[in-house]
């Protein structure tokens, strides 16, 4: 039983810091990488459709991303989306080509940037210790109904506690790095 709890919390942390990472990926660096337009959506006649299923995205170098819309009507809606999104961008048609410069992030921005990453890396934290304390209330009740110890109780907090104290290291050395590439000039 308190094997279970703790492989369930496991599971539950992992997801979780699975999560940070996939946001904190949508935050912007200053390099280009073609992830940064999956959460966009556009109007594709009437029903929002995210940009990767109307147009090929592709990277024409560090710093630009390009949009090939495979519709020749979809150039507006999807510019539109793109310059509507949270992500400051401002995109430019050329030819068959939608071009999507990274403007540069100015130590303002960056600054900025950082905050919300470490807000993110704390709402992270907060979910760990929800789980550790779920995690520990299952291990209550067990003791309550008689099911296991009080030793056993004693010893499967413990394990919990080290696996989320293990988590919470993940999530600042991810939060370290992504840092880091912020303020990277």
């Amino acid at each position: 039983m308190i094997a279970d709890i703790k492989k369930s919390a496991e599971h539950k942390m992992q997801k979780s810091l699975e999560s940070l990472k996939l946001d904190l990926g949508k935050v912007r660096t200053g390099r280009a990488h073609t992830g940064l337009l999956d959460h966009i959506t556009v109007d594709y006649y009437g029903t929002p459709t995210p940009i990767h299923q109307v147009a090929n995205i592709n990277l024409a170098d560090a710093r630009t991303i390009t949009v090939a819309p495979w519709e020749k009507k979809m150039f507006g809606a999807i510019e539109k989306a793109i310059r509507n999104s949270d992500l400051g961008l401002n995109p430019v048609t050329v030819g068959e080509l939608i071009r999507v410069p990274m403007p540069a992030l100015t130590e303002e921005r960056r600054r900025d940037l950082t905050k919300v990453v470490k807000h993110e890396a704390e709402n992270a934290r907060v979910a760990m210790r929800n789980i550790r304390r779920d995690a520990n209330a299952h291990l209550k009740d067990l003791l309550k109904e008689k099911k296991i110890a009080e030793d056993e109780e004693r010893r499967g907090q413990d394990e919990i506690q080290k696996l989320t104290d293990r988590y919470i290291v993940e999530i600042d050395k991810t939060l370290q790095i992504k840092e880091a590439e912020l303020m990277a000039i």
